[in-house]
């Protein structure tokens, strides 16, 4: 019977720093290539919400049309994430990573050419279709790439891309509409797609035919116990208390960051009256505190891994500390200074993404690496129907009230929730064996 090992035996072994210390760094290359990644898939996501004050005078939007938008942009996605991991598992990481990229960077161009609402919600159907394959892809790579141990250091680091994409949206997509029209940022920003396309071709492979993965590196990488490859069907996944730990987590999270992502700029304006050009350094403070805790919400697991913790214990704490510092975001729509609002979503930010890194790791701590982009899929999917129902709820609250307080407060309260339900589905965060 082939299995993962128990995730309590982690921390036996060699010490970890005198080990890595002796074998190569090419995995770190990959990751930064994954960063990347991200980093454009969040800019293709975000152009819209950046530039939502804009289209609505232009093109005549209510706010239940944006929120249509972005419902459309969340169906896809939660189509794609369910069709896009599993054919990532069936292609392989890198064709499979490299023709989602293609998909989504079209899509996002294309909004370029659109002039009425259905028109947009075309592009955006397409756009949440092709992206759907960045978290799988990325996570997949991560499993081959790199051993448990520093899965979930790695994971916050290429994660840090969903930040630093929402940071330069915001600096680039006003210069480029005051230049050259709102439509020359969506060609623009979906054109970067094409150079990164060169960069994944020529660096990625799997790390056994990698010649830049040196002998001393593949046996660090696969230190842990092998697994004879094998595909998962998505209904040997569904029956495990596992895999729903992971689905209702991301059903309740992942919601929350596409508020901040599609309305945190309309909240700013709205709220405390910031022009399009005066948008860039509030959510740039916002991504840089949400980039430091992507990483160190992955290094807090890590480093009680190194120290002997479990790695239940370790990921739940980490997931803790997060959910306890999302709570202040409450109060954000009551506050009347916008940089204290500003920090109090930042923390919000951060503590999302050290939590999301986590949730995101502990697939690859109980399922085999040949599951792990379908199970991600599948809590992709979910996060996504999430989005959906916030995008309506979201829309329809502003249209009635103009007030953010309700959005806020079921900000705050998502992440305690879901990490009690994560922990009551998996209390020791077992293996699945799928044999």
């Amino acid at each position: 019977m082939n299995s993962m090992p128990e995730p309590e035996t982690f921390a036996a072994g060699p010490p970890r720093q005198a080990l890595s210390s002796t074998v190569g760094k090419f995995r770190w290359v990959i990751c930064a290539v994954l960063l990347l990644g991200v980093t454009k898939n969040y800019m293709d996501r975000q152009v819209i919400a950046v530039l939502k004050g804009t289209l609505q005078h232009d093109l005549g939007w209510s706010e239940i049309d944006y929120g249509n938008l972005v419902f459309t942009f969340q169906l896809a996605y939660a189509a794609g994430l369910l069709l896009v991991g599993r054919l990532i598992d069936l292609l392989g990481t890198r064709l499979g990573y490299a023709l989602s990229m293609i998909a989504w960077s079209l899509a996002s161009m294309a909004h370029g050419f659109m002039t009425a609402l259905n028109g947009f919600l075309a592009a955006r159907f397409a756009l949440g279709f092709g992206e759907a394959g960045v978290f799988p892809a990325s996570i997949k790579a991560v499993a081959e790439w790199f051993p448990k141990k520093e899965r979930a250091f790695a994971t916050g680091i290429f994660n840090a891309g969903s930040n630093i994409g929402a940071i330069l949206t915001p600096l680039l997509v006003p210069w480029i509409t005051v230049h050259w029209g709102w439509r020359a940022a969506f060609f623009i920003v979906g054109g970067i797609g094409i150079a990164w396309l060169f960069g994944w071709l020529a660096v990625y492979r799997s790390p056994e035919v990698h010649p830049h993965c040196s002998p001393a590196e593949l046996a660090y990488i696969r230190s842990d116990p092998s697994e004879a490859p094998r595909k998962i069907p998505w209904l040997r996944l569904l029956p495990h208390r596992q895999s729903w730990a992971f689905i209702f987590g991301k059903f309740l999270t992942d919601p929350i960051w596409w508020f901040y992502l599609f309305w945190v700029p309309d909240f700013l304006q709205r709220q405390h009256g910031l022009a399009l050009l005066q948008l860039g350094p509030p959510i740039v403070v916002i991504y840089l505190m949400a980039d430091i805790g992507s990483i160190g919400g992955g290094w807090i697991s890590s480093h009680l891994i190194h120290r002997g913790v479990s790695v239940n214990v370790s990921r739940k704490t980490a997931m803790l500390i997060c959910a306890l510092s999302v709570l202040p975001i409450v109060f954000a729509p009551r506050l009347a200074s916008t940089w204290s609002a500003v920090f109090v979503i930042g923390l919000a930010a951060a503590a999302h993404q050290g939590f999301s890194a986590n949730i995101f790791t502990i697939t690859s701590d109980m399922f085999p690496a040949q599951a792990v982009a379908s199970i991600v899929g599948l809590g992709g999917m979910a996060g996504a129907i999430g989005g959906m129902l916030i995008a309506k709820l979201v829309a329809h609250i502003l249209q009635l009230t103009g007030s953010y307080i309700v959005p806020f407060a079921i900000a705050g309260s998502a992440y305690l929730l879901a990490l009690l339900i994560i922990h009551g589905l998996a209390p020791r965060l077992d293996p699945v064996s799928l044999d």
